[in-house]
This record gives structure tokens, sequence and C-alpha cells, in this order.
């Protein structure tokens, strides 16, 4: 009897590191980072960005509080009743995690509880089209 052939067992070098791959495919920002986005100076300039053609909906259409881009306003005004978009703004309502508060957690100080923090929904401007 012949040989068989076998494809695809641990012959192809390039997917070595598929699990980190797999980690870091669909990886968001930190709600930290879009804490400091939210800042209104970094607010205004992501939300009114120059046309780019290479990301989603030409960069017009984006979400400040979960860091996503949309197809048209139509599908970022759905994605505001969202349940995944509603989560994101109760998470965001804490204050973000700071060195001096590792350091009292760690023993070096005493605990002080974390701050609320206003958090607003985004202002939604009418397509043109």
């Amino acid at each position: 009897m012949g040989k068989s052939k076998q494809t695809g067992n641990h012959k192809n070098d390039k997917m070595k590191n598929i699990a980190k791959k797999w980690k870091t495919k669909r990886r968001t920002k930190d709600l930290d980072q879009i804490h400091s986005d939210m800042k209104p100076e970094t607010a205004a300039k992501l939300l009114h960005q120059e046309v780019d053609l290479d990301v989603t909906g030409c960069a017009q259409h984006y979400c400040l509080h979960c860091a996503r881009y949309f197809v048209d306003m139509r599908a970022l005004k759905e994605h505001f009743k969202t349940k995944v978009h509603k989560k994101r703004l109760k998470q965001l309502r804490e204050e973000p995690y700071t060195q001096a508060e590792a350091e009292r957690a760690a023993g070096m100080g005493s605990y002080i509880a974390p701050k609320a923090v206003n958090v607003t929904t985004q202002p939604v401007e009418e397509d043109m089209d």
C-alpha cells in the first residue's frame, strides 16, 4: 500500500504563534485608554476625522466609548442601542486605575475608593446623504 498524504499537521512554520494571533485578533482599547480619548480636545479630533479610505466607513462614523468605526450613521445609531455599548458606558463610569492606587492596594498606603466619572452619551450628527 502507498503512503497517505496528510496536510496541515504541524508542518507550517508560519503558524507557530497561532495562539498569540487568536488572542490579539479582536483586541480593543482598554478602559484607561478610552478615558484619555474622552478628554475634550482628543474627542473632538476622533469624532471629526479626515476621510481615510483604509478605515471602515471612511473614518466618519466612530463610537468614542467603544473605539469602533461603523459603515454609516444608521449602523452607529443601532450600535448605541446595543447591550455591548451600554455595558461599556457602565464600565466607563468608574475612574481608571492609577499607579498610586496600585501602590495602595499593595499595602503602601490607605485605601481610597474609586470615584465615579460622569459619562455622557456621544452626540450624533445627522448624515448629509
